[in-house]
């Protein structure tokens, strides 16, 4: 039945569960006496729910705490092994594959490496499926129990009724790919559990703000430095996030030539692939056939050298101008949308670390506007390499809280609703 605002009775149960799922999550163990206020709901309420909760498996106690005159009262928390899910992130030189419990502690992982051209589509599904299979085969693994796989991808993704996720990745020549579509063929999963695909910027700052150095922000932009470069906006009014192709914003009229195609793009010089490149050209000797992280390892190495070294001036130089055009990219994001924080994640910006970050922060400085710059803390994001993968991870997650901890095979149309209510509805402070 119904209510005046056509909430039924179920919605009601449903969003109870949800409430005190994600406080227990994010702010437990906690009593029942505390989830009261915490939740908004009556002591009656809370012990209803609570119940449910333990009889499904998805709460358990963990441990006492004395109260003031009366009896201990008994913690709670939610289950870590009630659940499980998969976060795969499509990279710019691997597919990483990784298993997770409900509490995000990893128990296998899978990684399957990239070719230069390794973008094919059937090459990156195959990666998935195995990846997949493989994490599934692990003696923690529990299919029974999966809730779903989160995947980050580059490129746009835009979500359809007819064909699930469809991903436009203009930069690895991805045109309209239907990528949900082409998994459930490859890879069929456990029943309850199913696809859910976003670009990985935005799952990387998921990640930082539920879990990383974006904990207690209410505006921020997180960064992907990797290969290219992409950002992930978080604000009151897209509090789940939003993927902001701010690697193809243009930074110089006629400038080179980005792997999208265009000229000029923000990624054409600040992206890792971009700055070997601008090394080599310079006249500079990348390790011949080494992967992109060893080459910028050994670049960084020529730039910096140990105490009493001789740095090499065209690294050095190069290294310069790419802080340059980084923090003036960053610039752009701080005049346009006055974050509180900006943060730095991505292989290739984790890698250029600490030593890269203050000439970073000198030039963004420079180049945006005084009051915005003013308020914005720059920093590196802590969740490390794998943060896209515990951001996709995050999305079956958000998905089963959004559902209350219920689980089913939602159709073709209500594929996505749940999991983007419950990111919106709460990010953790």
């Amino acid at each position: 039945m119904a209510g005046r605002n056509g909430r039924t009775v179920r919605d009601l149960r449903r969003g109870n569960r949800t409430a005190v799922l994600q406080r227990l999550y994010f702010d437990g163990p906690l009593s029942r006496f505390e989830l009261g206020p915490a939740t908004g709901l009556s002591s009656g309420s809370v012990s209803n729910v609570v119940a449910d909760l333990v009889a499904d498996g998805l709460v358990e106690e963990a441990g006492s705490v004395e109260s003031d005159g009366g009896r201990p009262r008994t913690l709670l928390r939610v289950a870590p092994h009630s659940g499980q899910m998969i976060g795969v992130d499509v990279g710019e030189t691997r597919v990483r594959v990784e298993l997770f419990d409900l509490a995000l502690t990893e128990l296998a992982r899978a990684e399957h490496p990239l070719t230069p051209q390794g973008y094919d589509v059937d090459v990156v599904v195959g990666h998935i499926r195995d990846g997949i299979a493989e994490v599934l085969r692990a003696e923690q693994a529990a299919p029974e129990r999966l809730l779903g796989v989160g995947v980050g991808v580059p490129g746009i993704v835009e979500h359809t009724a007819e064909r699930g996720a469809v991903v436009h990745g203009q930069t690895i020549g991805w045109d309209a790919v239907p990528l949900e579509e082409l998994l459930r063929a490859a890879s069929p999963l456990p029943e309850g559990a199913t696809y859910f695909i976003d670009n990985g910027a935005k799952t990387l700052g998921q990640a930082e703000m539920w879990f990383g150095a974006g904990r207690g922000a209410r505006n921020a932009v997180v960064v992907l430095f990797g290969s290219g470069v992409g950002a992930c906006l978080v604000t009151p009014e897209v509090e789940h996030g939003r993927a902001v192709e701010w690697g193809h914003l243009t930074v110089r009229v006629r400038g080179r030539r980005c792997r999208c195609g265009a000229p000029g793009c923000l990624e054409a010089y600040a992206g890792a692939e971009s700055l070997l490149a601008r090394w080599r050209e310079e006249g500079g000797r990348p390790p011949a056939d080494a992967e992109e992280e060893t080459a910028l390892t050994a670049m960084l190495a020529a730039a910096y050298p140990p105490e009493g070294g001789t740095a090499d001036p065209v690294a050095l130089a190069v290294l310069e101008e790419t802080a340059e055009y980084l923090g003036a990219g960053l610039s752009d994001l701080i005049n346009l949308f006055q974050p509180e924080r900006i943060l730095i994640g991505g292989w290739a910006g984790l890698q250029l670390g600490t030593r890269f970050l203050p000439a970073v922060r000198r030039h963004a400085t420079t180049y945006a506007l005084a009051y915005p710059a003013h308020k914005v803390t720059i920093d590196l994001g802590r969740l490390g390499p794998d943060a896209v993968t515990v951001g996709a991870a995050i999305l079956p997650l958000a998905d089963f809280f959004g559902r209350g901890g219920h689980r089913h095979e939602p159709a073709p149309q209500d594929r996505h609703p749940a999991w983007r209510t419950a990111l919106e509805e709460r990010t953790p402070r």
